[in-house]
């Protein structure tokens, strides 16, 4: 990555030249997410709960195969997997009762004033999708799908958060996958005819 492709008017001050980015040496967020019971097929479950066919995904086959497009693109960002990881730490720290504020008992029972786990959802769906991200962030946050039912305060409200971007996205951005899964569909269908002709039909001559 060539940090000297950046305007100089944009820099940070004591900006290196390069940076070398070592995939090998950093923790996937996927991984973290699998450690805590949410592997994909979980997450594209509770996805698919909610989801209505829609132009470009019109099956559930295309929508799964769109959503686990969106969300892999988005983990691919570092900012959303520390920003997905701090409501995971959160969500350790108020089990332990070490929250500012907070006793065990209070986070627990996840009352009404605990406002701060809804907002780290909605800015994760909203940094996933804009604003049609909020949307489906709160339609998956107020029915709990999946395994968002299981899920712990601040938990729910990061994966309703991820879930619901990656999902936005799916829709607004899967128009065309369900034009390109039909054409794929009637080469096929073409290919299994012409094969079936001529295994009827022989060769002419």
């Amino acid at each position: 990555m060539k940090l000297s492709n950046i305007k100089n008017e944009k820099k940070k001050k004591n900006q290196p030249v390069d940076v070398d980015i070592d995939a090998s040496n950093t923790i996937g967020i996927m991984k973290v997410l699998e450690d805590a019971g949410l592997s994909e097929n979980v997450l594209v479950n509770a996805a698919m709960e909610l989801y209505v066919p829609h132009p470009g995904v019109e099956t559930r086959e295309i929508a799964e195969k769109v959503f686990k497009r969106e969300l892999k693109h988005a983990l691919s960002d570092p900012n959303l997997c520390i920003l997905i990881y701090s409501g995971m730490l959160l969500e350790k720290a108020g089990e332990k009762g070490e929250l500012p504020g907070m006793s065990k008992e209070i986070f627990n029972k996840d009352l009404t004033f605990l406002i701060v786990d809804e907002v780290i959802g909605m800015s994760i769906a909203k940094y996933i999708s804009g604003d049609k991200g909020i949307f489906e962030y709160v339609r998956f946050d107020k029915l709990k799908p999946g395994i968002l039912s299981t899920l712990g305060p601040f938990m729910d409200d990061v994966v309703a958060g991820l879930i619901g971007g990656a999902s936005a996205n799916m829709y607004s951005r899967g128009k065309g996958d369900g034009t390109k899964h039909e054409k794929k569909k009637v080469k096929k269908t073409k290919a299994r005819k012409s094969t079936t002709d001529i295994k009827a039909g022989g060769f002419a001559g």
